[in-house]
């Protein structure tokens, strides 16, 4: 077997995905479930025995769901915890780059082909304009990628999805004024994840005098897409509609004139719902400013590992696509 280009991982709260790049190629994907290794050093060397067992790859590129600040990582919603430098020293890596999920997102999009797209309304793109990138899974992960001089593009390390939700109705001010009752902060994450649609789907039962009779996400959308529940169906309503708040105020803080990218785990199995929804209409809902958000494209990324392809291009020989 010939020596790989690189190691890449997308490592989650929940899941840790690995695979090799070799030629732009990108082979053997494989998810992991965290739980089931002390850390990413003990996942990589067994995707490795499994799939690299000869030789192994000297670069590789990880994608972490938690904020950058220095050589530790401390994951986000995982108990996770490592060094980069012992974690490249424990690969016999010549190279690692960590950056946050959502940069290796970012830094995906302007190699996504048209079929890993769903359009969800707006105009054209404006070439050479910030694209915005935010999506629901786990947590809430934003970022976005900026053009550089000569022609060069930089990925923003972000952390957007703390932000304080705003509420955009009187129901969306009564389920905000009821989840700061139980939490301290009530970011746009605590409403718009995985276990955010379930802090939904609690709130607004208790809002509407119903027992709250469903803990997962996944019960919770079905039951919300097909109708069988009122409490659930608005639930998923409500998180599609402050996806749309939260996508809007993003769009106009770094002017994303290039398009808004919408990724994540949860929206692509439910991508004509969301297609359908609330969603676009919130986003263009900015008062004076909603001639400039209609102007602005936004997708739904349905390729199924878009931090893959971000972080193929990270870990490519001479690639200098660094974060900022």
């Amino acid at each position: 077997m010939s020596l790989p280009t690189a190691l890449v991982a997308d490592i989650g709260g929940t899941h840790a995905r690995f695979a090799l790049v070799e030629g732009g190629e990108i082979l053997h994907a494989t998810v992991l479930r965290c739980a089931d290794y002390e850390g990413p050093v003990a996942a990589a060397k067994a995707f490795l025995t499994t799939h690299c067992p000869d030789r192994r790859p000297g670069r590789a590129a990880f994608a972490v769901a938690s904020a950058m600040t220095g050589d530790r990582v401390e994951l986000t919603n995982s108990p996770w915890r490592f060094s980069i430098q012992a974690t490249r020293d424990a690969l016999e890596l010549e190279r690692l780059e960590v950056v946050n999920d959502f940069t290796a997102v970012a830094l995906s999009v302007r190699h996504l082909a048209p079929e890993h797209l769903l359009s969800v309304g707006g105009g054209a793109a404006e070439p050479g304009c910030p694209m915005a990138v935010l999506g629901p899974g786990t947590g809430l992960g934003v970022s976005a990628l900026v053009p550089g001089a000569g022609g060069s593009w930089g990925a923003l390390a972000a952390e957007g999805g703390h932000v304080t939700m705003a509420a955009a109705t009187d129901r969306e001010a009564e389920i905000l004024g009821w989840l700061r009752r139980r939490f301290d902060h009530v970011s746009a994450e605590r409403v718009l994840s995985g276990q955010g649609l379930v802090n939904l789907y609690q709130a607004l039962s208790a809002l509407s005098n119903r027992q709250a009779v469903f803990s997962t996400p996944d019960v919770i959308t079905q039951r919300g897409l097909d109708g069988s529940c009122p409490v659930s169906r608005e639930a998923v309503e409500t998180f599609f509609a402050m996806l749309g708040t939260v996508a809007g105020n993003l769009a106009l803080s770094i002017g994303a004139r290039g398009g808004v990218f919408i990724a994540g785990g949860i929206l692509p199995r439910m991508a004509e719902a969301f297609r359908c929804s609330g969603f676009r209409a919130r986003f263009e809902d900015h008062g004076r400013f909603q001639p400039y958000l209609a102007a602005i494209p936004t997708w739904l990324i349905i390729h199924p590992l878009p931090a893959f392809i971000g972080l193929a291009a990270l870990a490519a020989p001479g690639e200098n696509a660094c974060p900022v």
